[in-house]
């Protein structure tokens, strides 16, 4: 009898079985990952335009509602095309000032897209924090 090499029509079948029951139960888990990673960079985009506003007033003695004026830039985030938004594909960023008296400031990040059932995300100029963080 000659001995043949390869894998039966049984075999093949149970290792397809057994790779899409991994590929079912990883598939959802790298998804959410992938969603706390965008809302994390929103989160450190808040943080730090939150920081740069800080600055313009030790410098300027008022708030600003333009990230133009703020000089901020971020890789990813078009904070040019209108100077009072920043956004991505999965967040549009804005700024609310009152410039008093007291002056205040609020970013507020509303997801879109991919992120649309996130949640809003808020900083204002106490730090008080909104929203998941």
């Amino acid at each position: 009898m000659k001995s043949t090499s390869g894998f039966t029509l049984i075999e093949l079948m149970v290792t397809v079985a057994v790779v899409g029951i991994l590929a079912a139960i990883a598939y959802p888990s790298y998804t959410n990952q992938v969603k706390k990673a965008r809302r994390s960079e929103a989160q450190q985009l808040l943080l730090g335009a939150s920081n740069k506003e800080e600055q313009y007033l030790l410098e300027m003695r008022k708030y600003t509602d333009s990230f133009v004026d703020m000089n901020y830039k971020s890789d990813g985030w078009d904070c040019t095309t209108t100077a009072t938004e920043c956004s991505n594909d999965f967040y549009d960023i804005t700024i609310d000032e009152d410039n008093g008296p007291p002056p205040t400031y609020t970013f507020t990040a509303v997801p879109k897209g991919a992120q649309a059932g996130d949640g809003d995300l808020t900083i204002d100029n106490t730090g008080t924090k909104t929203g998941t963080w």
